[in-house]
């Protein structure tokens, strides 16, 4: 059988480190983040905490459990790739079955939570970000299309969604435009990993730039790609003075995002491209913290005045 035959961790503090690898923390941590901006873009006063904690539980459970399942689907292409080929699979510390099993286990109990606790819709949000990014990016287009990333981009806008509907029982229109700056922040963010790690993603011939054989237009993509963020933060104008806080701290963070990858235009060295890459990381916590600033704001009668 395909990987039944393995060299079982050492100890049970190396088994469970490789399990916990095998939910991605950064990605989860991510997922949750992005899942409590939508919250508060959403949420009145005083928060319905009790949600916001199951929206973190069953999110959290789904998410880790998808992690799993890419670590399951994509073990041939980590075991190529330097930055990937110490995880679990390729090193053969748990069986590929232990490890669908893990994940299915995982993806089931956070959808079940999240319908039991919160509702049809919040978990309809975060399983079909499971469903796009397993089936549709993991399984159907990574190893197509260097398109993937923008596609399979929805996966990480799906917890902005489901946060909404935790809050307050519907989708806003503020967090639908939330995630969708969400979904544009995706491709920048990957494509300067991508760009960094070129020699990387080529070994097992993976289309994840923007450009395969021409990384000057993919760095004047990245560049392209952060510019459009702030014509989608000026959106939130829209909402009048209730989001004017996320508005300003949006901008000078979409300013700051394409200042720093502005030189991929000419330049696609590695040290150029890893800035871009920090920077998003960076832009995406501010901007979930510039959202729960804007509630506390606007929503906290004290701090209203």
């Amino acid at each position: 059988m395909d990987g039944e035959l393995v060299d079982a961790p050492v100890d049970a503090a190396s088994r469970i480190r490789a399990y916990v690898t095998l939910t991605k923390p950064g990605i989860t941590a991510f997922i949750l983040l992005v899942a409590v901006a939508g919250f508060f873009a959403a949420s009145p006063y005083p928060p319905p905490w009790a949600h916001l904690g199951w929206l973190l539980v069953s999110g959290g459970a789904a998410s880790a459990g998808a992690a799993a399942l890419n670590h399951w689907y994509d073990r041939d292409i980590d075991a190529v790739m330097k930055r990937t080929r110490g995880r679990p699979l390729p090193t053969a510390q748990i069986p590929p079955s232990h490890v669908v099993a893990f994940g299915i286990l995982l993806t089931a109990l956070g959808w079940s939570l999240s319908l039991v606790t919160l509702g049809p819709l919040v978990m309809a949000c975060i399983a079909s970000g499971t469903l796009v990014y397993v089936v549709v990016y993991t399984i159907w287009l990574k190893r197509r299309t260097r398109w993937n990333i923008v596609i399979g981009g929805y996966a990480g806008s799906a917890p902005v969604l489901a946060g909404s509907a935790a809050a307050l029982g519907v989708i806003t229109p503020e967090a639908a435009l939330l995630a969708f700056l969400v979904f544009l922040w995706t491709p920048p963010h990957f494509w300067s990993l991508a760009i960094a790690l070129k020699d990387d993603f080529r070994s097992p011939h993976l289309p994840m730039l923007p450009n395969p054989g021409d990384l000057s237009r993919s760095g004047r993509t990245v560049v392209l790609s952060a510019a459009l963020l702030l014509p989608v933060t000026l959106a939130f104008l829209l909402f009048r003075t209730d989001f004017l806080p996320f508005f300003v701290g949006g901008l000078i963070l979409g300013v700051a995002f394409l200042m720093v990858t502005w030189p991929l235009r000419a330049s696609t060295e590695r040290k150029v491209a890893i800035r871009g890459f920090v920077m998003s990381g960076v832009y995406l916590l501010g901007i979930v913290g510039a959202m729960v600033l804007n509630w506390a704001v606007v929503r906290i009668p004290w701090l209203r005045g």
